[in-house]
């Protein structure tokens, strides 16, 4: 696919690529489905497979608005290090000077959030991560994801990125509700701080969220007036990133602070959000047709891309 040429565009994406996994069992965490030996054959071919088809999405993100792939990319459900260097080192990311922000969390799955920048447009400055305490349902603890956040200078803007994968519905959306609320809480209290020791700091809050923009957790917890959803217009033009019971969500979203609007208070400005959703990303028949074409329905190979859509906007810098 040809990019147009339009150079002072550039876009920032986020990506749920579903159970990137190593073949390699750790003995520390439950990805024991994600091995040669399981039910589910995860092999080196597969893997390879995997890598593959996500490069080939992110390279193709934004390819009508910008010149290059997304200058930043957040990533949910990465296993560790080795796979997020896998994906920047494969042929279609390679010659866009991609490196990397991870941690390895304490979530039970192993699975971690992750961060990939081109180096010519963003500069790290610093990364932490902040853990969520949370209990199950007989007051044991429950380990889930870190949130990542990343400060640096994007296309010379002084930033702040918090890359979040909230905890998900696998219980039912109501009865975990709360540990959703917790994480929004927490997002804005790494906010608030934030803005303690810079007045005029400036935010990028991007995620799989596992609630959509007019859930209690974003809309009332999340998002105060400084900050701007634009996957809420998206939302309710019955846009998603991805179905469950043929009903779409749009769990995966990037929000950012209203100065973005302002071309005097930023360097750049925003222009649009969108959802990579092309048909080659979709089941093209079957009872999930036209639903994310992922890697594995149940313990059925499908060797496809993600159970999730990217999501990424675009922005206009100065001239």
């Amino acid at each position: 696919m040809s990019r147009s040429k339009r150079k002072n565009t550039f876009t920032i994406a986020f990506y749920n690529v579903e159970n990137l996994f190593d073949t390699v069992n750790n003995p520390l965490t439950a990805d024991d489905d994600f091995t040669p030996k399981s039910k589910r054959n995860w092999n080196h071919q597969k893997y390879l497979h995997k890598i593959k088809k996500l490069t080939s999405v992110v390279s193709q993100i934004g390819s009508n608005q910008s010149a290059y792939p997304p200058i930043i990319v957040g990533l949910a459900e990465v296993e560790n290090a080795k796979v997020v260097k896998d994906l920047i080192r494969h042929k279609n990311l390679s010659k866009y000077n991609y490196s990397y922000v991870h941690y390895d969390s304490p979530d039970e799955r192993g699975i971690d959030v992750a961060f990939i920048y081109n180096k010519d447009f963003f500069k790290v400055i610093s990364t932490n991560t902040h853990s969520l305490y949370l209990k199950d349902s007989e007051g044991e603890v429950d380990y889930t994801r870190d949130l990542l956040v990343v400060k640096g200078k994007l296309n010379g803007e002084l930033v702040h990125v918090l890359v979040n994968h909230w905890p998900s519905r696998r219980d039912g959306d109501e009865e975990t509700s709360l540990k959703r609320i917790k994480a929004a809480k927490q997002a804005q209290e790494v906010i608030k701080n934030i803005k303690l020791k810079e007045k005029n700091a400036k935010f990028i809050i991007m995620g799989d969220f596992n609630d959509n923009p007019i859930s209690e957790s974003v809309n009332n917890f999340l998002v105060t007036d400084d900050l701007y959803n634009p996957m809420k217009p998206l939302f309710k033009k019955g846009k998603g990133t991805s179905t469950f019971y043929k009903e779409w969500h749009l769990f995966d979203q990037i929000i950012f602070s209203r100065d973005f609007f302002d071309s005097s208070k930023s360097r750049f400005t925003f222009v649009k959000a969108d959802i990579l959703n092309k048909e080659w990303l979709r089941f093209y028949k079957g009872k999930f047709k036209n639903s994310q074409f992922r890697t594995y329905v149940g313990p059925w190979y499908q060797g496809g891309y993600s159970d999730h859509f990217p999501v990424y906007l675009t922005f206009e810098k100065e001239v």
